[in-house]
């Protein structure tokens, strides 16, 4: 397995928010980014989840609600890749695949833009 610190890896979370343009991050709101080291026990390959209500959802009752939460995690990615650029590549492709949910885009329409 390749070896990269929490420090290290939190930072290309970091990074690949900070790609994530501008016009898109004005636009989440009550959401928070986690990195955590391993995925629930029930999904051990889960390399990123969103957990919320997505912005196409929210409606008039939407006020006063915990942050939505995106949580990447750092012990599947860094199993699946062979190199550092892999993990910097699968860590981008983990941080829109979610943030995409945040803003209501499913699974099916990720995937086939290649952010599956």
């Amino acid at each position: 397995m390749l070896e990269m610190t929490r420090e290290e890896f939190e930072e290309l979370v970091a990074e690949a928010l900070d790609r994530i343009p501008p016009e898109l991050t004005r636009l989440m709101d009550n959401v928070a980014v986690f990195v955590e080291d391993e995925p629930p026990a029930d999904d051990p390959d889960l390399l990123g989840l969103y957990e919320g209500t997505p912005l196409t959802d929210r409606g008039e009752w939407y006020a006063g609600v915990l942050p939505d939460r995106i949580t990447v995690y750092r012990g599947p990615t860094l199993r699946m890749c062979d190199t550092k650029e892999d993990v910097v590549v699968e860590t981008e492709v983990t941080v829109v695949h979610e943030i995409a949910h945040h803003f209501g885009i499913d699974d099916a329409r990720l995937h086939a833009l290649g952010y599956g």
